[in-house]
């Protein structure tokens, strides 16, 4: 099943995308939440009663999914946990003489979070911002010291994330939290991929970001150095993780900084991050100066 958020006249609603044709789940199902949280929150029987209202809804609940405004699948996430270096190709093209040991965590704010073909802003304070083509994972079911080998059943599904990184702000200090939460940055989206869509863990997907047509970054999702069970794991050693939370699982290399010369992502470029057996995410760039 696929699960967007989209604007709406009353706010955000949650809908089912069937092809070309988006089943508005407010009009379907009233019962069910409003929220993507919510929904998730509801587990497996949220996500089957959803699937249920979207097959027997008639055309009054329906609309044309190219014609809708669509905002990141999860717009209020409690967490968005972002994780650096886990390809092992990209690690070695940042100069990283070891492996890490251990993934590399750092945290990203929804208020950085922008959908499928809305525009990722340059700021005005910089000309580095660069593109990161990435796999997250949503959380379903939350819980606390979660077993790797119970792990990918507290994922409710995948969704596309451009972590769009303002380098020169990023490596000015060991701590990379600044360059990666300038606003409009994190592309998150276009739609939620139920589990049951894509093999386990995401694993063994082309993953690829091309820039204006010309493919930058390719790779497979299983070159990762920590898999996705591994990454829920380890994080809820240290806290709990919710439903609705979004786990960006790394990039491969090719990423703008890394190149000679650099290439930078500037006004009127078009980044798309594709994932094999889910689709693309799309978004233009401007600047901050003609961001309204």
């Amino acid at each position: 099943m696929r699960l967007v958020t989209f604007a709406h006249t009353s706010g955000p609603r949650i809908g089912v995308r069937l092809g070309d044709v988006l089943v508005d789940l407010a009009l379907a199902a009233p019962g069910l939440p409003t929220s993507m949280k919510a929904l998730l929150a509801l587990g497996d029987a949220g996500l089957q009663a959803a699937a249920e209202a979207a097959a027997a809804a008639g055309t009054g609940c329906q609309a044309r999914f190219s014609a809708v405004r669509l905002l990141p699948p999860v717009p209020d996430p409690d967490k968005i946990l972002c994780v650096g270096l886990n390809y092992v190709d990209h690690a070695i093209e940042v100069d990283q003489k070891n492996l890490p040991e251990h993934p590399v965590f750092f945290a990203r704010m929804a208020s950085t979070l922008v959908g499928h073909d809305a525009p990722l802003v340059r700021p005005l304070v910089s000309r580095m911002l660069d593109y990161e083509g990435e796999v997250a994972a949503v959380i379903g079911i939350g819980g606390r010291n979660i077993p790797r080998d119970a792990a990918l059943a507290h994922i409710a599904g995948y969704a596309l994330f451009n972590e769009a990184s303002v380098r020169d702000y990023q490596f000015r200090t060991s701590q990379w939290f600044l360059g990666k939460n300038f606003d409009a940055t994190g592309a998150f989206g276009p739609e939620l991929c139920t589990t049951d869509e894509l093999p386990p863990g995401a694993c063994g997907l082309r993953l690829s970001t091309t820039v204006n047509g010309e493919v930058m970054q390719e790779a497979s999702t299983s070159d990762m150095l920590f898999p996705i069970e591994m990454l829920v794991a380890t994080l809820s050693e240290a806290m709990t993780l919710s439903p609705g939370d979004v786990i960006v699982t790394g990039t491969p290399s090719g990423v703008g900084f890394a190149l000679t010369p650099p290439r930078y992502l500037k006004p009127g470029d078009m980044v798309e991050v594709a994932l094999e057996g889910y689709g693309v995410l799309r978004n233009p760039v401007m600047d901050a100066g003609s961001h309204s």
